[in-house]
């Protein structure tokens, strides 16, 4: 999921801008505060409640992580139709969205239909390492774009030099952090299937990690300059998203086998801060939308925005149930492979890498600068 909002936004938009996606205490603890108050408690929980952690975050995975992958294919496929004609996007908007809606999953499922009925293990399991690759570059992106959103609807604007610090200093740590789980040639294993790290050369690490520390240093007195600039004041709460996706959730995860576990479900509340608000004003925005549901079991809820806001939620839980588990479980049982050379996860293995790297494909177009719906529901 990345987001690649600018504080660049129309000018209705910051005539009337809305302070905050739900609230203060809401925004803070989903778009990256609960990592402030999660992951110390975790560091020094001892390591013999592993088993409970990995069963409270596989349950929360189904009701944050997968859902999240779910809801970004609800909004990217919406009127595409419409999308792929260009009505009512710019020429480059559409390509953006043909290309990633089109050609980028076609390219990969002939990716992994040619490694499987070759039967090169070798080479699907380079598509971990391309997952990692992305991932990594996701939560930076993520991270940028929740600042730039909190700090449209707070009205403290960044520059553009203060954007392309902040940009960089994403980039930087990212990078050093992903060269660091490629020290050494190492086998690993996901779901099943083998892949392999590569060793990147001691004078790379640290030249990565001597140009991530200075970007970092650059960015703390970036922030220092416009707090006193400002009389104090900064949109702390993306701030807070920005801090702890690079350093929290990428440069210092590994400290702590629990952090692992926590991390996704903690970027996923973020992403989904964001889109629960996008889906409230889009409903919203529906002449019937103040109207009281038509069965009145449903009432309870209020009006009828309400409730399509709940369908939206829960159609994004099924799909990533879908996605995740129920499909490639299928297609385990229907479709026969050589389990011998993929062992029995073949289509589980698939399935994780397509999503979430397709995910990263889709989020660049969706939340990109120019794009109108972003524009129109989301600082609504």
């Amino acid at each position: 999921m990345a987001l690649h909002l600018s504080a660049d936004t129309p000018a209705s938009v910051a005539a009337a801008p809305q302070k905050y996606l739900f609230g203060p205490f809401i925004d803070f603890f989903m778009l990256g505060g609960s990592a402030l108050l999660i992951l110390p408690v975790l560091y020094f929980l001892p390591l013999r409640y592993e088993a409970t952690v990995t069963l409270t975050m596989f349950l929360l995975s189904h009701l944050i992580n997968q859902p999240h992958f779910g809801h970004s294919y609800q909004i990217f496929y919406r009127n595409f139709a419409r999308k792929m004609r260009g009505d009512g996007y710019s020429r480059s908007l559409q390509i953006r969205y043909i290309l990633a809606g089109i050609v980028v999953p076609l390219a990969m499922f002939a990716f992994f239909a040619y490694g499987s009925l070759t039967s090169n293990a070798r080479l699907l399991g380079n598509a971990t390492n391309a997952m990692g690759f992305f991932v990594g570059w996701h939560y930076v992106k993520q991270g940028y774009g929740m600042l730039m959103v909190d700090a449209v609807l707070k009205r403290k604007f960044f520059s553009d030099q203060d954007k392309k610090v902040l940009l960089f200093n994403g980039y930087a740590v990212w990078l050093f952090a992903w060269l660091q789980t490629n020290v050494v040639i190492t086998q690993r294993q996901f779901w099943g299937l083998d892949y392999y790290t590569f060793a990147v050369p001691p004078w790379l690490i640290t030249i990565a990690m001597a140009i991530a520390a200075a970007s970092s240093a650059a960015t703390a007195v970036m922030f220092i300059n416009r707090w006193r600039k400002h009389g104090g004041a900064l949109p702390y709460n993306g701030v807070v998203a920005y801090v702890v996706s690079l350093y929290a959730w990428i440069l210092f995860v590994t400290l702590n086998p629990l952090w692992l576990l926590v991390v996704p479900a903690m970027h996923s509340l973020q992403y989904l801060a964001v889109v629960w608000r996008y889906q409230t004003n889009v409903e919203r925005d529906r002449a019937d939308a103040g109207e009281k549901p038509q069965l009145k079991v449903f009432s309870i809820l209020g009006p009828q925005y309400r409730l399509r806001v709940l369908a939206f939620i829960m159609a994004g839980a099924v799909l990533g149930a879908l996605g995740f588990w129920l499909v490639p479980m299928a297609l385990t049982d229907l479709v026969p492979y050589d389990k011998a050379v993929f062992g029995s996860s073949l289509f589980l293995f698939i399935a994780w890498i397509f999503i979430n790297v397709h995910h990263y494909f889709l989020d660049n177009v969706m939340w990109r600068r120019g794009n109108p719906e972003v524009s129109k529901y989301l600082f609504r």
